[in-house]
């Protein structure tokens, strides 16, 4: 319940933060700057490692990547045949691909399904969610972004985004079943936990509640698609078609139905596709997350 009334504690003062005079009026773009460089970083040093890789990683690892498969083939196709701009594409594949795993995720699973629940959550989250941002989320984002890049500079911003050089120290350490001492990953651990509050501060001092913006349609299709199309798309999938079940498929498919990814939203926002539209997706989709998620926890109960 404390990091429930976290987020919206945060989210609430980024908002009161935006009627003050004195308060930068970008201080949000040093946040997510913040978040990229430390915070993220952080936390791959600290989760990464203690990572056991088998076959049972399969079934919550699924949720990350093919979700976010499923938001690319879907926006890009409709977008495409819509003519949307590139940047309209790119930020709805982003903020509808990919789930807020941990921030939303991590503190719901845990209050419904316990301790055993939390490991598949952190499977979920950590060399899935995590990794496909720091991945595909920069493929996606750097490959939509302004200008035409062409496939050395897509791949050099990969390699220089600090998350990923994070992950790939961090899966290194996995493979060679090392990790870091223990007064380290303490402070990886504390550092890693202002992900949350820094990020949604930020995205309460660039949301803006309009309503005559043109954002809303995409907003209602962006959210439809991640709270009600992609977690049907994994019942279906996993208990209807691989005929699967357990704690560990209902965590991954109540995972699926999480808000949308903050650290999507910010990626969305350093690369120009559509900030206001991203911190929509975010201050508009966790409040509505709440509301799915009943649902679709009374689905899997049936």
């Amino acid at each position: 319940m404390e990091n429930i009334i976290l987020l919206f504690l945060c989210l609430f003062l980024g908002l009161a933060l935006q009627k003050v005079p004195q308060f930068p009026k970008n201080a949000y773009q040093s946040l997510n700057q913040y978040v990229i460089y430390v915070s993220l970083p952080a936390l791959a040093f600290y989760y990464i490692p203690k990572i056991t890789i088998s076959m049972s990683l399969l079934y919550p690892l699924g949720i990350a990547w093919l979700g976010f498969g499923l938001s690319f083939l879907f926006f890009y196709t409709l977008g495409t045949y819509l003519k949307w701009s590139k940047k309209l594409i790119g930020c709805l594949i982003l903020t509808g691909g990919l789930s807020n795993t941990s921030f939303v995720g991590f503190p719901i699973i845990e209050a419904i399904y316990g301790p055993e629940g939390l490991k598949t959550a952190i499977i979920v989250d950590q060399p899935g969610s995590f990794v496909v941002v720091t991945t595909l989320g920069i493929l996606v984002a750097a490959s939509f972004s302004r200008g035409n890049l062409n496939t050395s500079e897509i791949l050099m911003k990969i390699l220089k985004f600090p998350p990923f050089i994070a992950f790939s120290i961090a899966i290194l350490c996995t493979i060679l079943s090392m990790d870091f001492p223990s007064s380290l990953q303490s402070s990886f651990l504390k550092i890693g936990n202002t992900v949350t509050p820094v990020a949604l501060v930020a995205v309460g001092l660039q949301l803006k509640i309009d309503a005559r913006s043109k954002h809303w349609s995409f907003l209602a299709l962006g959210l439809f698609f991640k709270l009600l199309v992609m977690p049907l798309f994994f019942f279906i999938l996993y208990r209807i078609i691989f005929g699967a079940k357990g704690l560990d498929i209902d965590v991954s498919i109540m995972e699926s139905a999480m808000a949308p990814m903050i650290t999507a939203s910010i990626l969305a926002t350093n690369y120009g596709l559509k900030p206001k539209l991203s911190s929509m997706m975010i201050g508009i989709g966790i409040p509505l997350s709440f509301i799915s998620l009943a649902f679709w926890y009374y689905i899997l109960k049936m």
